[in-house]
Formats: C-alpha cells, sequence, structure tokens
C-alpha cells in the first residue's frame, strides 16, 4: 500500500494509490482534526499577512539602516508572508472537505508552500550561523557583511529550497473516491519512497536545523554573558523565544512523520499498523496546520521585543529594533571588548618585561 509523502507539510491523512480514484478513506474521514485545522489556519492568516506585510514595509520603507541581519528578516517575511498568503485555499480545501481546485493548482500550490516552509527553515538557520559568527568570531565576519557575498548565500538557499520541494510537482495528483463524490490533492508514492521521503523531511527539514540553531544560540548566549553585552537580557529573551517556539510548533508535524514511517515498516495487515496508521492519519491536518503558525509567530516576537520603541518611535519602531539589534554594532562592540583584552594584555606583559629589565 502506498502512502503520501511530501515535504514541508501534508495535509493529507489518506492512503493515495496509483490510479486517480479510490476507495481509501479521505481527509474528511475525521471531522474534528478538520475543523481544527481550518481554524488554526484561519488564525494563521489573519495573523501572519499584516504581520509580514508590517515588517516587509518597515524594511522598506522605514530602516534607515539595512544591515546583513536586517536583509535576511526581509527575506524571512518575504517567505512567511507568501506562504501564509496561500492559506486561503487550504482553509477552503479543509472547510470543503474536497479539493475544488484545479490539477494545476494542486501542484502548484504545493510547491509554492514547500519551497516558502524550506525557505523560513533554512533562513532561520542562516541567521544563527551569522548571528554566531559575528557575536563569537567577530574578527572573521567582515566577510559575510560583504552583501555581494550574503545575496550569492540567499541566491544558493533559494536554489536549494527549490529543489528540496520538486516532490510535490512530481507527485501531487487529484484524485477521487470510487463513488466520485469528494476529491484530494495527494502525493502518489510507493511504500519505499514514503519511508524516504517523510524520513528526510524529518532529518532535513528539522532535526539538523534546529540542532544547528539550538548550538549556534547556546555559543552565542555564553559569549553574551562572558562580554556583557548591553543588550543582553533582550537578546537573550528573543533568542529563547525563537528555539522554544521553533521546537514546539515542528515538533508534533515531525512526531506524525516518524510515527507514518514506523507504520509503512510494520507487516500490511498487523494492529500495530492499524492502531499507528489511525494515529498519524486522525492528526495530519492539526499538526500541519500547527506547523504554518511558526510563519506567522515572528513579527509577534518582534513586536514584543520592539515594544519599548513604540513610544518614541510609532509606526517605525520594528525598523527601530532592527537597527538597534543590527550584528554590525554587536560586531564592532565585541571587537573593541577583544581588542581591549588584548591591549589588556599587552600591557600587562609590557609591565611584566619592564619589571624584569628593571631587576
Amino acid at each position: 500500500m502506498a502512502t503520501p509523502s511530501t515535504p514541508a507539510f501534508d495535509f493529507t491523512t489518506s492512503n493515495s494509490s496509483s490510479n486517480s480514484s479510490t476507495d481509501e478513506p479521505f481527509l474528511v474521514r475525521n471531522d474534528t482534526s478538520t475543523i481544527v485545522g481550518a481554524i488554526i489556519l484561519s488564525f494563521v492568516f489573519l495573523l501572519g499577512v499584516p504581520g509580514n506585510l508590517f515588517v516587509i514595509w518597515s524594511i522598506l520603507a522605514r530602516s534607515r539602516k539595512r544591515s546583513i541581519t536586517t536583509l535576511l528578516i526581509f527575506n524571512l517575511a518575504c517567505a512567511d508572508g507568501f506562504l501564509m498568503a496561500l492559506t486561503i485555499f487550504f482553509i477552503v480545501y479543509l472547510a470543503k472537505q474536497t479539493w475544488i481546485f484545479s490539477r494545476f493548482l494542486c501542484k502548484t500550490l504545493f510547491y509554492l508552500c514547500n519551497i516558502n516552509m524550506y525557505a523560513s527553515i533554512m533562513l532561520i538557520t542562516l541567521m544563527s550561523l551569522h548571528r554566531l559568527v559575528a557575536v563569537v568570531w567577530p574578527h572573521r565576519v567582515s566577510v559575510l557583511q560583504k552583501k555581494r557575498i550574503m545575496i550569492r548565500i540567499l541566491a544558493g538557499l533559494w536554489l536549494l529550497v527549490l529543489l528540496l520541494a520538486l516532490p510535490a510537482v512530481i507527485f501531487r495528483q487529484v484524485r477521487t473516491d470510487k463513488m466520485e463524490t469528494r476529491w484530494e490533492c495527494a502525493p502518489d508514492h510507493t511504500a519505499g519512497s514514503e519511508v524516504f521521503q517523510y524520513t528526510f523531511e524529518t532529518v532535513v527539514g528539522f532535526l539538523l536545523p534546529y540542532a544547528v540553531i539550538v548550538s549556534s544560540y547556546v555559543c552565542i548566549l555564553r559569549r553574551l554573558k562572558r562580554t556583557k553585552f548591553n543588550r543582553t537580557a533582550r537578546s537573550e529573551n528573543l533568542i529563547h523565544a525563537i528555539i522554544v517556539i521553533f521546537g514546539l510548533l515542528w515538533l508534533p508535524y515531525h512526531i506524525i512523520n516518524i510515527i507514518q514511517v514506523v507504520a509503512a515498516l510494520c507487516p500490511q495487515d498487523s494492529d500495530l499498523r492499524k492502531r499507528l496508521d489511525k494515529i498519524w492519519g486522525s492528526s495530519r491536518a492539526v499538526t500541519s496546520s500547527l506547523a504554518f503558525i511558526s510563519s506567522s509567530v515572528n513579527p509577534v516576537l518582534y513586536t514584543f521585543a520592539g515594544r519599548s520603541y513604540m513610544k518614541s518611535n510609532g509606526l517605525a519602531f520594528m525598523a527601530r529594533l532592527f537597527e538597534g539589534t543590527a550584528l554590525d554594532s554587536g560586531t564592532r562592540k565585541a571587537r573593541t571588548e577583544t581588542m581591549g583584552m588584548k591591549t589588556t594584555e599587552s600591557s600587562n606583559s609590557g609591565g611584566a618585561q619592564a619589571v624584569r629589565n628593571g631587576r
């Protein structure tokens, strides 16, 4: 039996076959999961679209200095905002409990969805790595501070996510049941490719980037505590929020991925497989919707982090936040402190040498 598998997101809770029609249960087999998923996506749409548009507007219209950090935040907001605009199609899909759009839109929407979600994850990882280099190794960050080089890195990142999302175009199909009463946009895979796809998705799309993010921020926080930056408390709170929320929103989806992989490896008619199929089948829509929240929550985090700028800067508060927390400022301070430490060491060494010479 072949089951659906696609990178980034899959609202499908049913099993697919190689034919355009099947008697397997569709997503609507669980009304509670469908309703909850539609409600979550509606909330995400209302919060994520204006939120990310405000971030984009703040950078383009209000930001006086666009650092590398601002460039990364801009790309992230564009990726998240574009994904949020696509949620309206999935809300209709869940609300009507049938796919009412064309086969072309089936492939295109899921492809764009996957592109933007992989881009969001990769951009967050790139932001953490850039911050890591700037804070921990400030004398090496000059190369990354060149916008031409960062643009090339971003171009490579976008090319990577274009490739990672290709399975949505290759395998997505519109199919119906034998009664032809309901339609579904679902991937068509063999059992072997199902195991590979979901394992690859969880490792590449969650475990590896999340491990990089956590490791980077652990090193960053150690550096911040050692150098005692002025913005240590705010930076720590924002970093903790990004890490915790990212993990909490993505973890349920990938747990369901693992459950589905284990189910696929079980014997065809075993009781364990039936139980596991029921678990992932009834949870897929909700966990996919929860993962969408990760693209709407960043503007909220920025708002809380920049609330102290609101009174003095009005609608430009977010632009001032990006300028005030730019890595360039932190890098200069880190360099100054590093140079200061070296100067102190040199002075101490010189003093010791003078004492020895005096003797």
